[in-house]
């Protein structure tokens, strides 16, 4: 099989909302942390994504968002499907925004 057909085609990302207002900018993050400061970062960024975008598709209580519809929200919004540990704190985060 030549190599050319083993490339994969890069997706673009499904729009959920239609923002009022500019993404802000990105901005690089502090240097001289730990790895895991960073890792952890990250983390609470995409566990923040996705309680939000579950928020917005209606699944309202923590009991609600089991692995399976945060991995599969994940999909649907175009991020890596999270980990055991981002799927507790995105549950977490719902607890807390009621």
């Amino acid at each position: 099989m030549p190599a050319a057909a083993l490339t994969t085609k890069r997706v673009s990302r499904p729009v959920l909302l239609d923002l009022p207002y500019a993404p802000l900018e990105k901005k690089a993050l502090p240097a001289g942390r730990p790895r895991e400061w960073y890792v952890n970062h990250n983390r609470r960024l995409k566990a923040m994504r996705l309680a939000i975008a579950l928020l917005d598709s209606g699944v309202h209580l923590p009991n609600q968002a089991k692995n399976t519809t945060i991995r599969s929200m994940a999909e649907e919004v175009g991020i890596h499907p999270p980990s055991d540990i981002t799927c507790h704190m995105v549950r977490a985060l719902m607890r807390y925004s009621r």
